[in-house]
């Protein structure tokens, strides 16, 4: 049995060592897991010819919205709900948290103890950097809870806080600040429609010690208004966070500052090839730094339907992953790149742990437009070649059954 200072003293030699140095020689084997639905499968990885080989599946309680690996790498953390995406969240009826223990030598899922229940459609999770707890951000209601992860690795009951949080509206994000001592939850409003006026959107900071969170800053320029960030993600050695507007179709990037955000973003960039040339509903996705900090990756997706000869029909837009250089003084993005994912709506894609392969996933079959006739395109896995100068080469494709499903959540996990 692995005891929680174990998974805090694994994880703190892991920060002690160059992280520079960690990506370029990491000995580790990784694998790589896609969820369609419920059902979350195994594939190994080529990195080499940079290639997937499907292995195994396990079954959640429910679809599965996302994953978090703890950093011992010994176990996988998965947040799972009947309920689904929407301008507002579907809410469903069941939701929740899930153990499952990592074989080691072939990456294999095993459910390890009881799901824990949860208070509504999680959308999103990620453990503390020690690995004692489970944070855990809802859309509806807005909102973030806390869950410790007993010394076996289990989920346990759900801390409760003694301070009212501010969640914002439609969260999306919840990440552990590199100090540890504070998170953020990123809230990403909802654009306005015919009927309802624009939520702003915002990114809450909180306080964080002994698994109680507390409210610490509120980040919304404008008041949140025309800023709908999505995900955010850390530099390795500067002080910086790169976050994803989904709206906006932008990459902003933020200094870090006493366990916060300086609450100016000091860089903006678009994230679109083509940003004057909208043909359809536009959203960034999520956003990845490269392990070794020279590169920010940035996922764009199209997917609204028009008619066409009777028929639901994708009419065009960028579906794509963003490649941004890193000024390696300032940390300023510069867009280098804007690779064709093959496939539509890319909602989730990683980074291999040597950053020498990229996969994305695609979350559904669609129609399209051929001439004048339609032709359907699946969902699929693409992987990429990460070439020294960051920019991507497509190797391969790979098409997913998803059987009415949705490919909603992917990710590598290096194994221990």
């Amino acid at each position: 049995m692995i005891d929680r200072r174990t998974f805090t003293a694994l994880f703190a030699g892991a920060l002690a060592a160059p992280r520079t140095a960690w990506s370029e020689t990491m000995p580790h084997k990784a694998v790589f897991y896609a969820s369609v639905g419920p059902a979350l499968t195994l594939y190994h990885l080529n990195v080499d010819n940079a290639a997937l080989a499907r292995q195994s599946t396990v079954q959640l309680p429910a679809k599965v919205q996302y994953a978090w690996p703890h950093p011992s790498a010994h176990f996988l953390y998965v947040a799972s709900s009947s309920g689904g995406p929407g301008s507002r969240g579907v809410q469903g009826t069941e939701h929740y948290l899930s153990a499952l223990r990592i074989d080691p030598a072939t990456g294999a899922l095993q459910a390890h103890g009881p799901s824990a229940p949860l208070r509504s459609r999680p959308i999103h999770m990620s453990l503390d950097r020690t690995g004692a707890y489970a944070l855990t951000a809802y859309n509806n209601p807005s909102g973030v809870t806390v869950h410790p992860i007993n010394t076996d690795g289990t989920v346990g009951e759900e801390v409760k806080q003694t301070a009212a949080l501010d969640g914002g509206i439609y969260g999306h994000q919840v990440r552990a600040m590199p100090s540890n001592n504070s998170f953020i939850l990123v809230t990403r409003g909802n654009a306005a429609t015919a009927s309802k006026p624009e939520d702003p959107g915002a990114l809450k900071v909180y306080a964080f010690k002994d698994g109680q969170l507390t409210n610490r800053a509120s980040i919304a320029p404008n008041g949140g208004y025309g800023f709908g960030p999505r995900h955010l993600d850390f530099h390795p050695t500067l002080p910086l966070a790169y976050l994803s507007l989904e709206t906006q179709n932008k990459l902003y990037a933020y200094r870090l500052k006493d366990d916060a955000l300086e609450p100016d973003a000091i860089f903006k960039q678009e994230t679109l090839a083509e940003p004057g040339n909208i043909r359809g509903r536009q959203a960034a996705s999520t956003v990845h730094v490269h392990p070794n900090g020279r590169f920010v990756y940035v996922g764009n997706r199209a997917s609204e339907m028009v008619e066409f000869e009777g028929k639901k029909v994708f009419p065009g837009g960028e579906n794509s992953i963003a490649v941004y250089a890193l000024d390696q003084t300032t940390g300023e993005p510069t867009l280098i790149q804007n690779a064709d994912v093959h496939g539509i709506h890319p909602r989730t894609f990683s980074l291999d742990p040597s950053g020498r392969m990229l996969v994305s996933a695609q979350i559904l079959p669609m129609l399209v437009r051929d001439g004048g006739a339609v032709k359907s395109v699946p969902a699929n896995l693409t992987t990429f070649h990460v070439g020294d100068d960051g920019k991507l080469t497509f190797a391969n494709a790979y098409d997913v059954d998803t059987g009415g499903a949705m490919q909603f959540w992917s990710g590598m996990v290096a194994l221990p």
